[in-house]
């Protein structure tokens, strides 16, 4: 394919993303196959194939299809009909708040209409939200202290499971054990029918951070957030790895995070190291996850995906670890920086086996990952079956 294309086609999904349109994990690694597949030369079959690896939920395919036809467009006496070129870039992001309809022209300048008016508005500086915004890489001490306040009164539960016992309760499948007690001032006529449910219990989170060179301007605050999940929820496992996986949750049971943070750094002997997300997988699955992966864990793994492991054990690793927990949430720092895309042959191996890939890159980020926890759907979500395949 050819590089022009491409570039057109990550621009696309970088609109997409600024339009709110909720772009699937891995989506432009999927979508530059899917044009290898279908081709170029039907702009119909672009669209479609475009939509299908893009976008999965069903009240975006409208604002899909807008965006798609003011971004694409046969142009020039060369181009083919119904052959789709690319637009130049956007000169502003457009806004998600601004609805679009299928067949619509560019989305309404609100403000170019004000001041056609006479109308003037000014831009006000707000200083919270500019700290919620601000790269965790950046922050001073003073916004270090702020950010431990802050993440102290976040609220980190992913929600119950429910367990094979029974109790008694006001469900509706009836208690048949108690059926003879509960009716026998009755004379044993059925008068009354006791009833049961399922007992609930807490889903387990575990934490599973990189703390790898590439990794050290996020280590700290990083840190700062796993032990306010330890403490705000006792059914908490932290890992951190490097070169090597290890176990510090009990470390980070300690009620300062200064005392915490000191007995990590002697517990972590890789500090700062390379990265092989791959074997620090493995090691958990082969020694950690009969031990702490309980029925409907939520697995946290934290990393920037630079790995210099091998891309087809992280892939089978990710994708064994899918199988065994509720849900697999990727965070990555790097998500929301100038121009990222996730193109590492490690994330181009795991993301297909991810549930969800967010961003920790600033305390808002944050804010939305614990509002996330809190808000998991009862089921685990649609997977992608794992195949061998070669990795050249």
């Amino acid at each position: 394919m050819p590089d022009q294309l491409v570039r057109s086609l990550l621009l696309f999904v970088r609109t997409l993303r600024a339009a709110g349109v909720l772009v699937r994990a891995g989506g432009a690694l999927d979508a530059i196959h899917a044009l290898e597949t279908v081709g170029v030369r039907a702009k119909s079959d672009v669209r479609l194939a475009l939509r299908a690896v893009l976008v999965y939920r069903h009240d975006d395919y409208e604002r899909f299809d807008a965006l798609f036809e003011q971004f694409w467009r046969a142009r020039g006496p060369a181009a083919s009909a119904g052959s789709p070129q690319p637009l130049q870039p956007p000169a502003r992001r457009i806004s998600s708040r601004q609805p679009l309809t299928v067949g619509s022209a560019a989305p309404r300048d609100t403000a170019g209409d004000a001041e056609a008016a006479g109308e003037t508005s000014r831009a006000t500086y707000s200083r919270d939200e500019t700290w919620r915004t601000k790269d965790l890489a950046a922050f001073t001490p003073d916004e270090f202290a702020r950010a431990r306040a802050q993440l102290d009164t976040l609220d980190w539960r992913p929600g119950v499971r429910t367990r094979r016992r029974w109790q008694a309760g006001r469900g509706r499948t009836p208690d048949l054990r108690r059926v003879l007690q509960a009716n026998r001032r009755y004379a044993g006529e059925w008068i009354t029918l006791p009833r049961r449910s399922r007992r609930v219990a807490p889903r387990r989170l575990i934490v599973i951070c990189d703390i790898s060179g590439s990794m050290e301007p996020y280590a700290r605050m990083l840190l700062f957030f796993a032990h306010a999940v330890v403490r705000r929820h006792h059914r908490v496992e932290v890992f951190l790895f490097s070169t090597r996986l290890t176990r510090v949750t009990r470390q980070f049971e300690a009620r300062r995070i200064d005392d915490a943070l000191a007995a990590v750094r002697r517990a972590v002997p890789d500090w700062s190291g390379g990265t092989r997300i791959g074997e620090a997988v493995h090691a958990f699955n082969a020694r950690w996850a009969r031990r702490v992966v309980r029925g409907g864990s939520v697995v946290l793994l934290i990393s920037d995906g630079w790995d210099l492991g091998r891309p087809d054990l992280l892939r089978r690793e990710i994708a064994r670890l899918q199988r065994s927990v509720f849900r697999l949430i990727w965070l990555n720092p790097m998500i929301g920086s100038p121009g990222y895309e996730p193109l590492t042959r490690g994330l181009q191996a795991a993301l297909p086996y991810v549930d969800d890939f967010l961003s920790v890159r600033d305390m808002r980020s944050l804010e939305a990952l614990a509002d996330r926890l809190n808000h998991l759907p009862a089921s685990r979500p649609a997977r992608r079956a794992y195949q061998e395949r070669p990795w050249n």
